[in-house]
């Protein structure tokens, strides 16, 4: 509990009157708003989770009532079977009395940002861990998988010229679904491995039972992370001179940094020229940073466990993280996922491979979706290259064939993932880049968004996806192969694909202002 009440140091929730007024992108906000620990200026009052909702997002209630705990007359893919029903439900009564982890507001000004990537205004980098572990929790690899996000945002920024949206998948990202409920090693036949907010991972009977002790540790884990994550992008450590200087070393020090030195010199050019201005480099707008958290929807008990009431609003929030989203093995139109998204008013992501129908992906869009609002979709495409090429034209005309508003990202991982020789999983990083380049190429074509990237990536020096311009080869993989399940881009192979989505976004908005003079 001392991570709870002792680090966390969440604000006080008492009336303030300087933050009453509404969230809004222009709004000016106190410092320590601008991370999602912060308290929710409209100063929300928390409510009981079984309340009834009044008029919940997503759902017209002359078609379904929906209540926090709808999603248990469904079928729940993916769930673990705990043995002690009533340690399961004595933990989860435990977490409903927790603090929110994060507030309303935080997220409904993040479905405002989405919506401004939707059309374009906006672009979308989300990224971190395949899986959040307990034992590699430190305060090193927090700060190290902020600072490559924070270093991805300032190239794609000035390549796009258009606000970064930076969301991790941090402070929440545990559970993992699995194509097989049991692993069999040498005869051996054990439960899977489901994240260490499930069961362990090491390959023994007592690790691999579902402990539900693991979901209080998660929690407490997630708002540890989520405080030293707020402390980093208001403390300075955010603050555009030094990212910069961080673009700068990385470019000197490539490889290939002819490719990059231009455009990292531009920034500090930028920079210097701000400041002859008169915007200071001490102005807090360059010091600090707005930084959201996500993780996918899996763990159900968990999360309708953290769902609150805003007051303010009338709808119910899973104060889990600020975004959610369905995976591709969970997202069954009839499921008891879907039935649980429907109802929460976060901004939500909708993983999409190419077995997606584009008639089932417009029938998923209006359950979780009837009004339309823009940024309360972000369709998350995970395909390959070329199943991107010949899938996603589709998908993008039915979307617009219903007038539906989404915001169009690429997951250019989960579908390049190889068996190495030595039989470690890895990805080759010019499969990823090939499946970047056919994201942008088939928007182009189609005259539509590219609204964002989802990576799974550290800020480490692993050697887990092969090639890079530091080359990682097969023979590398096993020096620093350190993941709990997918393979990650390493801090310099995750810089390395910003520069080059930079360089598209570039080109687009070039091709729009010529477009737009004549």
């Amino acid at each position: 509990m001392a991570l709870m009440y002792g680090g966390l140091n969440l604000p006080s929730t008492k009336p303030a009157i300087r933050h009453r007024q509404p969230f809004s992108s222009s709004a000016s906000r106190p410092a320590f708003l601008r991370i999602s620990a912060g308290i929710d200026p409209k100063n929300e009052s928390i409510t009981s989770k079984t309340q009834a909702v009044k008029n919940p997002v997503g759902v017209s209630l002359s078609k379904s009532k929906w209540s926090p705990e709808t999603w248990k007359a469904k079928t729940a893919l993916q769930q673990p079977e705990y043995p002690d029903q009533k340690e399961l439900d004595s933990v989860l009564k435990t977490i409903e009395a927790f603090p929110p982890i994060v507030f309303a507001g935080e997220a409904r000004l993040l479905e405002e940002r989405l919506g401004q990537a939707a059309m374009g205004e906006a672009f979308l980098l989300q990224g971190g861990d395949c899986a959040e572990s307990f034992k590699e929790f430190n305060a090193n690899n927090i700060r190290d998988t902020f600072r490559i996000i924070l270093q991805m945002g300032a190239v794609l920024m000035f390549g796009g010229q258009v606000p970064v949206i930076k969301v991790g998948r941090m402070a929440g990202q545990f559970a993992k679904p699995r194509s097989d409920s049991f692993e069999e090693r040498d005869g051996v036949k054990l439960p899977s491995y489901r994240g260490d907010n499930i069961n362990g991972d090491a390959f023994d009977a007592k690790s691999r039972i579902p402990d539900p002790q693991r979901m209080v540790s998660a929690y407490c884990q997630s708002a540890a992370t989520l405080n030293l994550l707020r402390a980093f992008a208001t403390g300075g450590y955010a603050a555009m001179q030094r990212v910069t200087q961080w673009n700068l070393d990385f470019a000197e020090h490539s490889e290939q940094g002819d490719r990059y030195r231009e455009l990292a010199n531009r920034v500090d050019e930028a920079l210097g020229f701000m400041h002859a201005a008169g915007l200071t480099l001490d102005h807090p707008i360059m010091q600090t940073t707005d930084f959201w958290t996500s993780h996918e929807c899996l763990l159900l008990p968990y999360e309708q466990s953290l769902t609150r009431l805003d007051s303010t609003s009338g709808l119910y929030y899973d104060c889990s993280a600020h975004m959610v989203w369905v995976g591709e093995r969970t997202r069954q139109l009839d499921g008891a996922h879907v039935e649980f998204l429907r109802g929460i008013a976060n901004p939500l992501g909708i993983k999409v491979s190419n077995k997606m129908d584009p008639a089932e992906l417009v029938k998923l869009i209006e359950i979780l979706n009837p009004d339309n609002k823009p940024g309360r979709i972000t369709i998350i495409t995970r395909m390959g290259a070329e199943n991107m090429r010949v899938k996603l034209p589709h998908l993008i005309r039915a979307v617009r064939g219903a007038g539906q508003i989404v915001t169009w990202v690429s997951d250019p991982m989960h579908g390049n993932t190889i068996k190495a020789p030595c039989g470690l999983k890895t990805r080759p990083f010019d499969s990823i880049l090939a499946e970047v380049r056919a994201f942008f190429d088939v928007h182009d074509q189609e005259g539509s968004h590219p609204g964002g990237i989802h990576l799974e990536m550290t800020g480490q020096n692993v050697t887990e996806c092969i090639g890079g311009s530091r080359t990682v080869t097969f023979d590398d993989l096993g020096s620093r192969y350190h993941t709990h399940c997918d393979p990650r881009l390493n801090a310099s192979q995750s810089l390395e694909l910003s520069f080059v989505i930079a360089e598209r976004l570039r080109k687009r908005r070039i091709k729009s202002q010529q477009a737009f003079a004549v």
